[in-house]
């Protein structure tokens, strides 16, 4: 997308752009207050989204999010 600021002034979004949006937790593995189980994870979800003329349009809509279709994904089940 290039620079987030053009002469000092938040950029404004433009039909055409692709940005990913990636909210996610990450636990340090020194964190000593979460159970030890959880230390050194991180968890991602990622969606890439188009800026279009109307809206958006999210490219990753049709990605599975859920543990058990990623499972299932990732073992070549149906």
């Amino acid at each position: 997308m290039g620079d987030y600021r053009v002469g000092g002034r938040w950029r404004q979004l433009e039909a055409g752009m692709v940005m990913t949006i990636e909210p996610g937790i990450y636990v340090a593995p020194d964190n000593t207050r979460v159970a030890k189980r959880w230390r050194g994870i991180g968890v991602r979800i990622e969606d890439d989204v188009a800026v279009t003329e109307t809206g958006c349009d999210v490219m990753t809509g049709d990605v599975p999010t859920d543990a058990d279709e990623i499972e299932a994904l990732m073992s070549g089940t149906p």
